[in-house]
């Protein structure tokens, strides 16, 4: 059958957006009337975030598994407030046997956790027993850090490396991904003090944006591949790999700086027992680093409109999907750069480590191998470098909002999916990866409102509202308001809250100042519902050569369709009806459609926007 793509005339009542509040907690309310945040979607005039310099000296030990370090924290209070007590945040203690967590882990997966060596404010030294701390713990001072002062603090600690390797710990015996290794000071923020939310294995971060030095002491032979810039490659590697790594730092051809058998020999780094490599970030929500005597590694760059970044892979020979990813990211940098979000990538160097976690970090991606589907693969890769822009281009919490990073992570993988995989691949992936364990679900816990703090949804519930019903009201948005003022609204959002802590009630405000439209009625049917996606054919009939198509809005959400028309003929025609159908009534809608023929059937296609009853969505005469 041959489909006719022709655009259906529709006529909408001309209608202004309904002027709707949007439901604030207290704490926020607070933080909008002592002007930290502004309803125009921009940081208030009283906008603050402290911020920590770290200077960390950290040692891994290769027989031991023991990660050990000192650190310096030059922290600056910027907050109104005096702090009487430091939060001191150590993700790592989630392997300590009496932590929380969303399910049973296996022995290989515990560990004794951190051990607090020593501990110093301001050169005062503290008594600081670790033994029962768990992934956050407070440290009384015996003097406040006073406002807008900054402080000095010392620690020295030391803890194991897990067996059992998911976001960090061993991923061989011989290769480690060493990521929240070090303590930090949590996040002391405007609408909710001190960050005291324990670390679980389900929720993820929650960072200040610091500056980072590290010096790590890596054993003979081991590659260190981490955040930030490479500052000292003389020092640590052999004239021919050092030649290698500089001429990749210029080139658009893959480089392989040292296969499996190189990095066996021995002559990769110096001849030393202990190297110790040198990166540095600043202004940047975490630091990693991984390292391995065994991982092949390649590595090429890109050129973007303002620099050259660097981008790497390192994994086990053989693996047929990274042989792959130095070039994939080549290819992502450059597009999220000049396509979505079209903001250019704006850190120094990417890198790969194939891992076991599927996970993002700041200039680094640590993934599993897919090398039997390397299209899953692939969108693997997308999707954890588009975490790039959100949570680290901007600071989110992800801990209590993380619909503000997956969700945007999940829509990037669909709109570079479609570039890599053509549309109808795409929309397939999507459907079935992403849609149908939600849609097709009718369980309470599916329908619980987006906005619903991440801490307090579980299992599907907590995946869905992160990754599928966030990504979808993304969508819904952009196809309402068109690509060029979609683009225009984002950027004013991200450039709003670049480097900076935005919360849900800054994206609102910001896309509606800079899309110039009131957007609430769109966030509040998607965000502060228990709305699913049903649409339903409820009448069809003709008045003056043209159908009147009536739609109900069984599950609520404003959701994008299109009306495709079949005529007796065989002829079909398909029209697209954006959400602004539900902005004046969003239960139900009339559309008025040129009848052109004899008409055989008529179907609601959403395409990703999948409904849990299709079978009302189209109607035969």
């Amino acid at each position: 059958m041959k489909k006719i793509f022709l655009t259906l005339a529709v006529i909408i009542l001309s209608q202004q957006a309904f002027s709707q509040d949007l439901y604030m907690p207290r704490n926020i309310k607070k933080a909008y009337d002592k002007g930290t945040r502004d309803r125009s979607g921009a940081p208030g005039k009283n906008y603050w975030q402290n911020k920590g310099i770290y200077t960390v000296d950290v040692k891994v030990d290769d027989q031991t598994k023991i990660v050990s370090g000192k650190e310096t924290i030059v922290y600056s209070n910027n907050s109104p407030d005096d702090l009487n007590f430091l939060a001191i945040r150590f993700v790592n203690n989630l392997h300590k046997p009496q932590s929380p967590r969303s399910g049973s882990v296996s022995q290989n997966f515990l560990s004794s956790g951190l051990k607090i060596k020593s501990f110093a404010v301001n050169g005062e030294k503290y008594n600081v027993n670790s033994e029962n701390w768990g992934t956050v713990e407070r440290v009384k001072l015996n003097s406040a850090l006073k406002s807008k002062t900054q402080s000095e603090v010392k620690i020295e600690w030391e803890y194991p490396l897990s067996v059992e390797s998911g976001r960090e710990g061993q991923i061989d015996p011989e290769t480690f991904y060493v990521a929240y290794s070090f303590p930090r000071i949590s996040v002391y923020d405007d609408y909710n003090g001190w960050d005291m939310i324990p670390h679980t294995d389900r929720q993820e971060f929650y960072n200040d944006f610091n500056d980072y030095s590290f010096a790590i002491s890596a054993p003979k032979d081991f590659v260190v591949w981490s955040t930030g810039t490479f500052q000292n490659p003389e020092e640590v590697l052999e004239t021919k790999y050092l030649e290698r790594y500089k001429t990749s730092l210029n080139s658009d051809k893959i480089i392989h700086i040292a296969d499996e058998s190189e990095m066996k020999s021995g002559k990769v780094t110096k001849n030393k027992a202990w190297n110790i490599w040198r990166f540095k970030a600043d202004h940047i929500t975490d630091f990693c680093f991984a390292l391995s005597n065994h991982y092949v590694w390649d590595a090429s760059s890109v050129q973007l409109k303002t620099k050259r970044a660097s981008v790497q892979s390192a994994y086990k020979a053989g693996a047929k999907d990274f042989e792959k990813y130095t070039e994939w990211m080549r290819y992502n940098l450059k597009w999220f750069s000049e396509n979505w979000p079209g903001v250019e990538y704006p850190f120094p160097a990417m890198t790969a480590i194939q891992g076991f976690a599927d996970m993002e970090y700041p200039m680094m991606i640590n993934d599993t191998s897919i090398p039997d589907d390397l299209q899953d693969a692939r969108l693997t890769a997308d999707h954890e470098i588009a975490h790039t822009y959100f949570p680290f281009y901007m600071g989110i919490n992800e801990t209590r909002y993380a619909f503000m990073d997956e969700g945007w992570a999940t829509t990037l993988e669909y709109l570079i999916g479609i570039d890599e995989n053509g549309k109808e691949a795409a929309e397939n992936f999507y459907k079935n990866f992403r849609v149908k364990k939600w849609i097709l679900d009718p369980s309470a816990e599916q329908d619980q409102p987006i906005i619903t703090m991440s801490t307090q949804v579980s299992g599907a519930g907590y995946g869905n509202n992160s990754y599928v019903k966030s990504s979808l009201s993304y969508l819904a948005l952009k196809d309402y308001l068109g690509d060029p003022l979609f683009k225009k609204a984002l950027h004013h959002y991200m450039d709003n809250w670049n480097g900076k802590h935005p919360i849900p009630w800054d994206y609102f405000y910001s896309m509606n100042t800079g899309s110039g439209k009131n957007l609430n009625w769109f966030f509040n049917n998607w965000f502060y519902t228990n709305n699913y996606i049903d649409l339903k054919i409820a009448t069809v009939s003709e008045q003056n050569k043209q159908l009147v198509l009536t739609v109900e809005n069984i599950g609520g959400f404003a959701v994008p369709f299109d009306v495709v028309l079949t005529y007796s003929d065989g002829t079909t025609e398909r029209g697209h009806f954006t959400p602004a159908v539900w902005e004046k009534d969003q239960k139900i809608t009339n559309l008025k459609i040129p009848a052109k023929k004899k008409l055989k059937s008529i179907n609601l296609d959403g395409g990703i926007f999948m409904d849990y009853t299709p079978a009302d969505n189209q109607k035969s005469f």
